[in-house]
């Protein structure tokens, strides 16, 4: 299969849109409202959602679960993409595709929202036909489980792409945060082997604000990468500019 651009992004966990506003215009391609590890809210979703979309930026959604019921809210308030946590197995995968899918390709429901123009101006029909189509569905790998069942996801139409959570799945062996045992590494080698292959998004969450740690994971293939978080952008360039301060008037 074709290799596919690299997509940078970043993650966002402050509910503010001033947060959403200001990193919609560094120049990501697209970022990640958080709703699994964060106080965000619906309606903050939603005007966040906004604020990112008009400066012509991808805003994705990372639910709590595979919820049907979330999994439609979020998209009725708009998002372009949905990351969802623990899939763990094809079958949940195909949960997932299914709470994303109107009928007859999957459960939906129908509603008219944001996403939908409030139903103004036949705004469900283009909705659907256009929008609701391209809505990118990104299943996390985060347990052993999933691990085992890496190739069944992939094969599941509609997934588009798989975000691996090493911490996580460390945890799942019992190891958490132990990167660098053979075990886990075995394991996030073997999901770079089959992700690389698929022809689908890679994803991976560099966590610290330092651009000299994408290059090795775009080098193993990976090509949907978030590149840190909003409160380490904040907190880490307000310290290091102290730092500097005080070196200056010590």
């Amino acid at each position: 299969m074709a290799k596919m651009d690299v997509q940078i992004g970043s993650w966002i966990t402050l509910h503010h849109m001033a947060i959403a506003e200001i990193m919609a215009g560094a120049g990501f391609q697209w970022l990640c409202l958080d709703l699994e590890h964060s106080v965000i809210d619906y309606y903050g979703m939603q005007v966040m959602l906004s604020s990112i979309q008009s400066k012509g930026v991808q805003a994705y959604v990372r639910v709590g679960g595979n919820d049907a019921m979330m999994i439609k809210r979020v998209l009725d308030a708009g998002a372009d993409g949905i990351i969802c946590p623990m899939i763990n197995t094809a079958e949940q995968a195909k949960q997932l595709v299914a709470h994303v899918k109107y009928p007859p390709l999957g459960t939906r429901g129908v509603g008219l929202a944001r996403a939908q123009y409030y139903g103004l101006d036949e705004g469900f029909e283009k909705y659907r036909e256009s929008k609701a189509r391209e809505i990118q569905i990104i299943a996390q790998i985060e347990h052993h489980e999933a691990i085992s069942n890496l190739q069944s996801i992939l094969e599941v139409d509609g997934i588009d792409g798989t975000f691996i959570g090493p911490y996580d799945l460390s945890g799942s062996m019992g190891k958490p945060g132990q990167y660098e045992d053979a075990d886990v590494q075995a394991q996030i080698e073997q999901y770079e082997k089959f992700a690389s292959r698929s022809g689908k998004k890679m994803g991976f969450h560099v966590i610290q604000p330092q651009a000299q740690l994408l290059h090795d994971k775009i080098n193993k293939g990976y090509n949907f990468i978030a590149f840190s978080i909003d409160t380490l952008f904040l907190g880490q360039s307000c310290r290091q500019e102290m730092n500097q301060l005080k070196n200056i008037i010590s």
